[in-house]
């Protein structure tokens, strides 16, 4: 087991594994409605066995090295995460997302979360290119999007529906040229 130091406030980024689920439910539970409003994680995971089996998915994913999934802790506590999605390295692709609870807001862990595993994805994997995916309405995940020196691809218009309304979604992403110009 590892665990990075994302910066001097305490916060640190970890593999996120099945037997986490309890700490991944109660995280969940604090945020809810807040990551709810564009993310379906917390419709997924909804009780125990719900988180377990949400975590054994990413850790079979992990297994065949189609995705990850890595937990933010602050003071102890997980209070978000940060993952691949989907990761195909024979394609050269990835997409990366995130979700947080509303009282880690505003500290840029997801940036700096997210600036981990891209680098990692980039120059241990060779991945060539990393999405990112977001509810158009999600300004947060857009700006961290920003941050991370993504450019916007474009907007798939009514994607998907999401507690019943349907979403559109901006696909930004940066490719591994431009990663290693600016990281």
């Amino acid at each position: 087991m590892f665990a990075r130091s994302l910066g001097d406030d305490g916060a640190q980024l970890r593999p996120l594994e099945p037997w986490h689920a309890e700490e991944l439910l109660a995280s969940i539970d604090r945020g809810r409605e807040f990551v709810g409003r564009f993310v379906p994680l917390p419709d997924r995971i909804t009780d125990l066995e719900s988180s377990r089996s949400f975590l054994a998915a990413y850790a079979q994913k992990a297994a065949t090295d189609t995705g990850r999934l890595y937990g933010i802790w602050l003071d102890g506590t997980l209070v978000g995460g940060v993952l691949f999605r989907t990761m195909d390295v024979a394609q050269g692709t990835a997409e990366a997302g995130c979700w947080l609870e509303p009282t880690a807001v505003g500290r840029g862990l997801v940036t700096r979360a997210a600036r981990v595993i891209i680098d990692w994805a980039v120059r241990e994997r060779g991945i060539h290119r990393v999405e990112w995916w977001a509810a158009s309405g999600n300004a947060p995940s857009i700006a961290v999007a920003r941050r991370l020196g993504m450019r916007r691809d474009g907007v798939l218009r009514e994607h998907h529906e999401h507690r019943g309304v349907r979403q559109d979604i901006e696909v930004w992403s940066v490719l591994a040229t431009e990663w290693e110009a600016h990281a």
